[in-house]
Order: C-alpha cells, then structure tokens, then sequence
C-alpha cells in the first residue's frame, strides 16, 4: 500500500502494514456524510474530503461539514492530512475518552461534548445501562467542521439547519453551536424524565409502614454522578468560547453559546440537587430501616418477656424439694396459672402503653 503523505511525526512505532489489519481499512469507511454549504444552504448530493475541498475553493466562500464515525489512526491521519489539522488534536481524536473541554491549536478549535442517553430502568437488565454517555468531538476551522462521534448520536445537520440560513451563513462555528444546542437540550430533557423517577423514589421513602428499596436509590445515585461527570466540565468550556477566541467566533455566534452555556448551568444545578436529595433519601432509608429494626427488637423483647414471667414462676414450682411453701394447697395449680395470667396481662398492658407491641 504507497504511503500517504501527512505532515504528522507518529508518536509510536506502528507495525508494518501487512501485520496490521487497520491500516487496509480506507478513510472513506468512517464518513458517515461530507456535504458542503454555500451562503447557508447545503449543496445536494454527498462528497469526498478532497472534493468538497475543492467545491468550495471554486465558489469562494462556505464551509465543509464532515462527520465521523469512530475513525481509526490511520483513518483519521488520511482526513487530517487533507485539512491540515494539528496533530495533538489526531491523537485526542482516535483515543477517545476525553473531559469536555475547549482547545485552540493556531486557527483551529477542538471542542469535546459528552453525550447523555437516558433509559427507563425497566428497559434494561443491566442497571448500569440507564444512563449512557458518549462523546462528540468538532474539530472547527475557517472553512471546515469536523464531527466526530464515539458512542454518540447525531442528526444530519443538513436537514434541521435548513430553517437557520442566517445563522449557518456565519460558518462552521454555527454548526458547532448546534450541536451543543441540541445537546444540552438533551440533558433538559433527561433531567425531567429523572426528576420524575426521583420524585417516586421519595413518595416510596416517606410512604409510612412501607420499606423503601435503598439498591435502587443507590442505582440511580450511581448514574446521576455518571452524568454529573459527564455535564459538569462542559460550563468552562461555553464560558471560554463566549469570551475568548474573538476572531473565530463571530459576536453573533456567542450570544447564541452565551444562551447554550446558561441552559447548561440550569441542567447542572438540577443534577447537583438530583445529587443531594438521593443522598438524603439514601439517609432517610437507612434511619427508616433503623427504626424498623429497632420496633421489631423491642417487640421481641416485649414477647420473650411475657415467655420468661410464667416460665420462672412453673421453674419454682418445679423444683424437686419435699418442704415448699403452697406445695400441698389444693388450690396451689389453679392459684399458679392464675399468677402466671396476671402477670402476663399487666405485662402486655405496660408494653402496649410503652408502644412496645
């Protein structure tokens, strides 16, 4: 396979072709879309990197949108090549796994979103899949957006920008804006449907005589900090691009981020409060089981002790001597289990007025 001219130093030795099965996979394989917009509108039809590239060279002006799908190092390498991206940002891209954040590289951005999937907990059998997050990488030029998901979904952007010419006329920044929109959008809608679960999880905690089920609050503690993790360090990264990076992001571009970075803060709050409160039933459940275990000892305790008074009085009477007190009374047996039913009465009586029973 002849090599493919990159301007990027490796940064570890890679295998030989021939031993490595990534690198006979072409670039073309992880595009899921290339499409080139001109004074706002999408040109028809579907492109390669290097003829989108040179579609808008011909008209001189618009933007090229790529979107990619968990591209491999070498596939990546390729796309880079033909857009000139820095190599810090190849390396951030094919590992994956980033924190939301904002980077610049000379005149290029590199911004990193987290996604958030919600399903209901009776949808799933592994409990750890109610909440799933994916990640969104741009990588934002003068003429070009590169989008690239991992475990993430996007929609074709060509058909809902359709209804905001003004705004995609601004360039590839614009796309940008978008799709962290669209993505806080999300987390809004997530947290009211989480909103609701957490509402029941209390009406089940505060429910008296009922026992609440702490596993599950645990569970979805679990996967609020998951997407806590996941939101969080999203807010400096809008802040910087709504303040710094002037000269790439136009002021009109910023106050529409300006708005995106306060619905952002808004979901934040709620999955701070999502946090506290499932600690606080988590505390609440543990202090109702508490007081159940204790209810539960005392009316033991109550019932072994109505056992215990009739049971010492027959061991008295039990014993194997020749001179006992009331031994021969004819009464004696009927006079004994007369005691024994008084003092069980006058014990269950104390308790019942103790609330011990």
């Amino acid at each position: 396979m002849p090599n493919v001219p990159s301007p990027f130093r490796p940064r570890k030795k890679s295998a030989p072709p021939s031993s490595s099965a990534s690198f006979s996979v072409p670039a073309e394989r992880a595009i899921e879309h290339c499409r080139v917009f001109v004074d706002g509108e999408a040109l028809p039809g579907e492109y390669t990197p290097h003829s989108a590239l040179q579609t808008i060279e011909e008209y001189g002006r618009g933007f090229v949108w790529v979107g990619l799908h968990e591209p491999l190092e070498s596939q990546m390498t390729k796309v880079a090549s033909e857009f000139r991206i820095h190599e810090l940002i190849v390396e951030d891209v094919v590992q994956a796994h980033q924190r939301p954040k904002l980077e610049r590289y000379d005149d290029q951005l590199f911004v990193v979103a987290r996604s958030v999937n919600y399903r209901d907990h009776d949808e799933v059998t592994d409990k750890r899949q109610i909440i799933s997050t994916g990640e969104v990488q741009m990588i934002i030029g003068d003429t070009f957006i590169i989008t690239v998901r991992h475990s993430a979904k996007l929609p074709n952007l060509a058909y809902v920008v359709q209804d905001e010419q003004d705004l995609v006329e601004q360039g590839p920044v614009a796309m940008a804006w978008k799709i962290l929109d669209m993505m806080v959008d999300r987390y809004s809608e997530i947290c009211r449907l989480i909103a609701i679960e957490v509402d029941e999880l209390e009406e089940e905690v505060f429910t008296p005589n009922s026992l609440p089920n702490i596993d599950r609050i645990y569970m979805f503690k679990r996967e609020i900090l998951e997407m806590k993790h996941a939101i969080d360090p999203l807010s400096p990264a809008l802040r910087a691009m709504n303040s710094d990076h002037k000269d790439l992001i136009s002021k009109t571009i910023r106050s529409y981020l300006r708005d995106v970075n306060d619905h952002e803060l808004v979901v934040k709050d709620q999955v701070a409060g999502f946090d506290e409160r499932l600690t606080s039933l988590i505390d609440a459940s543990v202090a109702k089981v508490t007081m159940q275990q204790n209810s539960d000892m005392r009316t033991i305790s109550a019932v072994v002790g109505m056992w215990a008074a009739p049971t010492l009085v027959a061991g008295i009477y039990g014993m194997n001597f020749d001179v006992m007190p009331e031994l021969h009374f004819a009464w004696g047996y009927f006079g004994a289990l007369g005691l024994m039913v008084l003092v069980v009465a006058a014990m269950w009586w104390w308790f019942r007025r103790n609330h011990w029973l």
